[in-house]
């Protein structure tokens, strides 16, 4: 099993992947709360909430008109499979270049923990602190 140190890590990279995103790439969330914790994650990159543009389709639609490159980020729950399975059918049929691998990196790293952006930042909160016990264990041990 990986451990918090390095699950951590992988979700800083994570997030300073998205921060780093170009101008064209435009992050797909489920709804309203995963854009909030987007935000207190400190990622301000634009972002769609697809379940609130009628539909994934004109979502996909619009991408392509306007040459945008789509990052799914959907939970990795179920539900959220399914989006995202979904979205990739709307935008290859639309031939709109999309990206859906961090969402499973976020997926493998977060897989017995939580199943959903919207729990990121709690999940970030509790990878810190386990990891500063563990240096601190460590630094006791010493």
């Amino acid at each position: 099993m990986i451990s918090s140190g390095d699950r951590l890590q992988e979700l800083h990279d994570i997030l300073d992947e998205l921060n780093d995103l170009s101008p064209e790439d435009i992050i797909l969330v489920e709804g309203r709360k995963d854009r909030m914790a987007l935000s207190i994650m400190g990622i301000n990159h634009e972002t769609k909430e697809v379940q609130n543009e009628g539909g994934l389709f004109p979502v996909a639609e619009s991408l392509a008109r306007e040459g945008r490159r789509a990052i799914i980020l959907t939970d990795w729950d179920r539900t959220g499979g399914q989006i995202a399975r979904n979205l990739r059918d709307a935008l290859g049929a639309n031939s709109v270049p999309y990206d859906d691998n961090i969402r499973a990196r976020l997926s493998r790293i977060c897989r017995k923990d939580i199943k959903d952006v919207e729990s990121l930042p709690s999940f970030y909160s509790r990878l810190v602190t386990e990891a500063e016990r563990r240096r601190e264990h460590l630094g006791n041990q010493r």
